[in-house]
């Protein structure tokens, strides 16, 4: 994995700017600018359609955003692959699970991290487990799925489920992981539990994380700093008080 190397005191670790996505006259994402330091937590809220997807999906090659540009360790990453920049170290998660559910949680983990196992004659030469056997079995632990390790991950509840997902994207060490609404789907008692996962996974591999939610709880106390889109556009951004205390933010996005 590539990753950022020793980064100068001026590069940017991740910066947006100006991004736009159009589609015919509907401007799903116009002209949002954001930067995101190393080893920050960024949150992004916003109603259902205010573009947060489409911008995810701009950022990482899953669309070509239709102007603006990306730039990611001093390098513009814009309209780069999914695969080239999860070689770069930048990771992400869907709203939709993406595990395979026939295979065990400790091989679904081991499946995430092998492309970034050297070449591919390299790798059909591994040991069956890719030398990543060790590392899976630590985010099996820190993610207290130790006890369903050997089990198909198909066979597990939604939220279980979701932590694979989530222990997934962090298998390859990203320097940056994108997540997109980590908190769908799972029970009430769950999220608290994954709040401090990400809070104890950002401290010990250092990377930062931009994380769309609807889950206005979880995002105030897991990011310093968030930001709310309307309409394609930044509405405002700040620290969560003041997010939250914004008038045009409650109107927008609250409904008050």
């Amino acid at each position: 994995m590539e990753g950022c190397g020793e980064m100068t005191p001026t590069a940017r670790f991740l910066e947006v700017k100006d991004v736009r996505k159009a589609y015919g006259a509907i401007k799903a994402v116009d002209g949002v600018s954001f930067a995101v330091g190393p080893g920050e937590i960024v949150g992004v809220i916003g109603p259902n359609g205010s573009g947060k997807t489409t911008l995810f999906n701009s950022i990482l090659g899953q669309i070509k955003p239709s102007s603006g540009n990306v730039d990611f360790c001093g390098e513009e990453i814009t309209g780069m692959s999914p695969l080239q920049l999860s070689r770069r170290g930048v990771g992400r998660t869907f709203q939709t699970l993406q595990v395979f559910g026939k295979l065990s949680v400790r091989d679904n983990l081991i499946v995430a991290a092998q492309e970034f196992q050297g070449t591919m004659p390299a790798r059909l030469l591994a040991p069956p487990d890719a030398g990543l056997g060790q590392h899976a079995d630590e985010m099996i632990e820190f993610f207290g799925l130790r006890h369903v390790a050997q089990l198909p991950a198909g066979s597990l509840s939604y939220g279980q489920q979701k932590l694979i997902d989530i222990a997934m994207a962090f298998m390859p060490k990203p320097r940056l992981v994108l997540l997109d609404e980590p908190c769908a789907g799972v029970n009430p008692s769950l999220v608290d539990q994954l709040r401090a996962l990400l809070i104890d996974l950002n401290k010990a591999q250092g990377g930062s994380f931009v994380v769309i939610e609807h889950n206005m709880d979880f995002i105030m106390k897991l990011c310093p700093h968030v930001i709310c889109m309307v309409e394609g556009k930044v509405l405002a951004e700040g620290p969560p008080e003041t997010v939250q205390a914004n008038r045009q933010v409650l109107e927008a996005y609250l409904g008050n």
